[in-house]
């Protein structure tokens, strides 16, 4: 992994064969404070059109934008975010005290912005937390309000790793914009498998993805999004391996690196 970080840093233009797409990985997590109004602000300000973002529901149906089903790691609170109504949550403060956002507030920060790119993770695993129904009531109420927004020029893409979630809107929803999550690299099995579910892109991590890989999914006719993004060197890993788009941790670094340091490689933010 050493000498492929050292041949990514090092590698030049001829290396890149496409624009690298660069998103705030909810709003930039190692920068700002994860999943808030302010992180998704500061991304914006820096010039970022490009973010991922988590949605759970809570007990009375309240969709709010956060990662984890337990409240502990990022909140003063306790429990499961799931079996919370939505007024205990709006009572909850994140551990830097921001209050935890919900999906119409994020919403109307994106309303009428212009080159948006916005992935959506539906967030529905634990599966006990999500059985069928109520995990179909989650999947029509964030496709539908995530679309009465949409701006024209905007690309908005539902992504996860529960096939459920994806094949409901799928079925549902016929021409949805979907991404499959994967905690595996870009290979043939993952190839394959996007392939099988009729999904066009696919976020797969890039320890044990190759060039070759990418490439392999591009003349399949797919679009390959490449995680972790937590450092600069992680960034210019994944541009060698010819991803197509790609998250960050830390939206404002990179970006201030490239600017200084690789103003050659092609990247929209």
């Amino acid at each position: 992994m050493a000498l492929a970080i050292c041949a990514a840093t090092l590698f030049d233009v001829s290396a890149q064969e496409q624009e690298i797409r660069l998103f705030s990985h909810r709003g930039g997590r190692m920068e700002h404070d994860e999943n808030t109004l302010s992180a998704f602000q500061a991304s914006y300000d820096a010039g970022y059109r490009g973010f991922e973002t988590d949605i759970r529901m809570t007990a009375d149906g309240a969709l709010v934008v956060t990662h984890d089903s337990s409240l502990e790691r990022t909140t003063n609170g306790s429990g499961t975010v799931e079996e919370k109504t939505e007024a205990e949550i709006r009572q909850l403060v994140t551990k830097q005290g921001n209050k935890m956002m919900f999906l119409d507030e994020l919403l109307d920060f994106l309303k009428g912005k212009e080159g948006l790119y916005v992935e959506f993770e539906m967030k529905t695993k634990p599966e006990e937390l999500y059985p069928e129904a109520r995990l179909h009531e989650y999947c029509d109420k964030l496709y539908k309000a995530v679309k009465a927004i949409q701006p024209d020029d905007a690309l908005f893409v539902f992504t996860s790793g529960d096939y459920r979630a994806l094949r409901y809107l799928q079925a549902t929803y016929p021409g949805v914009d979907l991404l499959l999550i994967t905690s595996k690299p870009c290979n043939d099995e993952t190839i394959d498998l996007c392939k099988a579910m009729g999904i066009p892109r696919m976020g797969a991590t890039m320890d044990g993805t190759s060039r070759k890989a990418v490439k392999k999914a591009h003349k399949e006719g797919l679009i390959v999004s490449l995680w972790p993004g937590q450092s600069v060197e992680d960034f210019m890993l994944g541009a060698y391996l010819g991803c197509d788009y790609m998250c960050t941790d830390i939206p404002i670094e990179v970006k201030n690196y490239l600017a200084q340091k690789a103003p050659w490689i092609k990247v929209k933010y």
